[in-house]
């Protein structure tokens, strides 16, 4: 799936394309390297649902800080198994595992600069491996010159600058809610070594709020209702978000912005614990992502 944005509000974009991730990584770069490693007496990691935004995340100072602040409360992770709203595929499929596999820029209407912005992670083999081994039930195709697409790299470039972490993209083969929970507990084992796994998408991802910004009472709606049926571990709820929660057209007219939320409470062994690691409202949008435990 291309990402197609409209043009943000006035103010998001600096006049420099990804200026402040120039910034960023001018200022944490060194720090970043040095991140304190994931050891086993630390526990599982927890699970992630990151909102991803679009490349002009790259703009915006302070998504970029709450997403490294929000990497640097936990330890640094051995590995991070990433899955995208933008990548749909059945059965499940992995991205290439070699070392510096090319980004997948699956967007268009931004400045060409966008296209350019490396993200050259480690050799993955070892997770890749890994990776089907959890899901040895299934098939298992690498696509070997399919690099992570901007569900993937833009979050995680904000968080991991040092692009020192071996990352593999699995597609999601379906958008039920009920599959992407199976899913997410066949990944759960691996969080017990060490392997972060990050669900992709989006609390809510309207368009339609960019042009009539009334709607925004829509997507702001929808949003409490997640957290209020996150924080009761109401799962058959949240999975039947089309008909329970207000505002559910507006806020997911299609639907592979919020699924992978599912991936991640799978992944997860308490529900009821998820906690807001982001909570702001951008382009009437909400940015929410959580960390589960």
């Amino acid at each position: 799936m291309t990402a197609s944005i409209p043009t943000p509000q006035p103010g998001v974009r600096p006049s420099i394309p990804a200026g402040a991730y120039d910034d960023h990584l001018a200022r944490v770069l060194p720090q970043a390297r040095h991140q304190r490693p994931w050891a086993p007496s630390d526990g599982p990691l927890p699970a992630l649902f990151v909102s991803h935004g679009a490349p002009f995340t790259l703009d915006d100072p302070r998504w970029i800080a709450d997403l490294y602040g929000w990497a640097r409360s936990m330890p640094k992770p051995r590995a991070v198994v990433v899955v995208s709203a933008h990548w749909e595929q059945a059965p499940a499929a992995i991205s290439g595992s070699a070392a510096g596999t090319p980004l997948h820029y699956d967007f268009s209407g931004f400045h060409p600069r966008y296209k350019t912005l490396p993200y050259a992670t480690p050799d993955a083999t070892d997770l890749a491996r890994r990776l089907r081994g959890v899901l040895v039930a299934t098939p298992v195709h690498e696509f070997t010159d399919r690099g992570l697409d901007h569900g993937a790299f833009i979050p995680l470039m904000a968080m991991y600058p040092a692009a020192d972490i071996p990352v593999v993209q699995l597609s999601m083969p379906s958008l039920a809610p009920d599959d992407l929970l199976a899913l997410g507990a066949r990944l759960r084992p691996l969080r017990d070594e060490g392997i972060l796994v990050l669900g992709s998408g989006f609390m809510t991802h309207s368009f339609a709020v960019f042009r009539h910004p009334e709607l925004a009472a829509h997507t702001e709606a929808f949003d409490a209702w997640a957290v209020d049926t996150l924080a009761r571990a109401d799962i058959d709820a949240l999975a039947d978000y089309r008909t329970k929660a207000p505002g559910a057209e507006v806020a997911h007219p299609t639907a592979e912005h919020f699924v992978p939320l599912f991936l991640t409470v799978g992944a997860a062994s308490d529900p009821a614990g998820a906690v807001s690691a982001i909570d702001r409202m951008v382009m009437g949008n909400s940015t929410r992502s959580v960390q589960i435990a």
